[in-house]
């Protein structure tokens, strides 16, 4: 199963999709006019069935193989949505809405989905049926956790599951997966100090929440150097740290922090929520000060099953002659990870090539990786689904 001939002939119109999304980049679930374009263009192809709606703004495509009724049903997904970030590259095709780009390559990820299912539509070299998935609000909103709350999984009775997301500084033509942990759980949280305000010069009239919040961010990193294994990897990042002072002579009444914590497994995550309140609240008390403590549950570790990995890796290595089949693990979030948690499945990377990193205001897609990257998602329907 090497990259599939159809693809040479079809780049040019699903190069032309992706610089389409591009050029017209949504948030969210306010992907409107992009799951309107896919939608129409599913019905357009002569998929058996699409269902607009999943997840508030998903779209789902069912396609039937030569034998439909086989029992066997495979999903394929891909993300739509772009990112509050302002376009720097010198496109063409740059996008026409200030301050929304696609920073993270969704529109190439939907564009080959896309691909896909017109290849699928036309052959049909596959027993059971092909459900593919467009899901909204990856960045941040987990649209991949609202279309399972909507019955994706049982609705389309979908039994295994597959995802992609390109990678820059991977060669294009390359693919990368690792059974278990691939990508890390993402959860955030807020901390509000708050002491007593008053004059810089008579700090022992005052509760300093400044030197409280800043001894409070320090400790905070001994939670990776200190409190867990060595062996296994947490990132704790305060992003933010805002105090209500407005000038140079005032000690702070109250401050804000916000930051995220990543992790790779379900243990260091408790353990991580449970050292941040602790070093907080005893941080605070300690001092002379109060703190309130807000912690939001975020995507869940992705998490590979080591069987559907290997399918993945197998059709990779078909199509690119050899695979980096135990990449490392990284630790930015996916919400394919939800969908990981419903149904056994992978998620892979294919190589971007030599761009800027996803979340940068001069990425682009490398439209150089339709080919593998579509030749990946229809194969892996004809290698999971084959005709006897």
């Amino acid at each position: 199963m090497p990259i599939k001939n159809r693809y040479a002939e079809l780049l040019p119109e699903i190069t032309g999709w992706r610089r389409d999304f591009h050029t017209h980049p949504e948030l969210l679930f306010e992907v409107h006019r992009t799951a309107a374009k896919v939608a129409d263009l599913l019905r357009a192809f002569g998929c058996d069935e699409v269902v607009e709606g999943i997840g508030r703004t998903g779209v789902v495509g069912v396609i039937k193989g030569k034998v439909s009724d086989s029992g066997k049903v495979v999903g394929l997904r891909a993300d739509m949505d772009a990112l509050p970030i302002h376009e720097t590259a010198d496109l063409e095709y740059a996008s026409e809405t200030p301050g929304i780009m696609h920073a993270c390559g969704h529109d190439g990820h939907a564009a080959m989905l896309l691909g896909a299912a017109k290849y699928l539509t036309e052959t049909r070299n596959f027993n059971g049926s092909a459900i593919v998935v467009f899901q909204p609000a990856e960045e941040g909103g987990a649209g991949g956790l609202e279309m399972c709350r909507d019955g994706l999984m049982d609705r389309f009775d979908i039994q295994e599951i597959y995802g992609m997301h390109n990678m820059p500084g991977l060669p294009v033509g390359q693919f990368a997966i690792r059974p278990g942990a691939l990508l890390a759980s993402s959860d955030e949280f807020e901390i509000v100090v708050t002491g007593k305000g008053g004059h810089a010069a008579a700090p022992h009239a005052a509760v300093d929440s400044t030197l409280v919040a800043a001894q409070i961010l320090l400790s905070l990193q001994t939670i990776v150097s200190r409190n867990v294994d060595p062996l296994k990897r947490v990132v704790v990042t305060v992003g933010t740290f805002v105090t209500d002072s407005v000038a140079s002579n005032v000690i702070a009444h109250t401050v804000r922090m916000e930051g995220t914590v990543r992790t790779l497994d379900a243990e260091c995550r408790v353990l991580a929520e449970q050292r941040v309140r602790e070093i907080a609240e005893g941080t605070a008390s300690a001092l002379g000060a109060s703190v309130e403590i807000k912690w939001q549950q975020g995507y869940p570790v992705t998490m590979n099953r080591a069987e559907n990995t290997t399918y993945a890796a197998e059709v990779a290595r078909s199509i690119a002659g050899s695979v980096n089949d135990n990449i490392d693990p990284i630790m930015p979030a996916e919400d394919f990870s939800f969908m990981l948690e419903e149904r056994p499945g992978a998620y892979i990377f294919v190589g971007n090539g030599d761009t800027a990193m996803c979340h940068h205001p001069a990425y682009d897609f490398s439209d150089e990786a339709i080919p593998f990257g579509t030749s990946w998602y229809s194969s892996m329907i004809e290698a999971r689904m084959p005709v006897e």
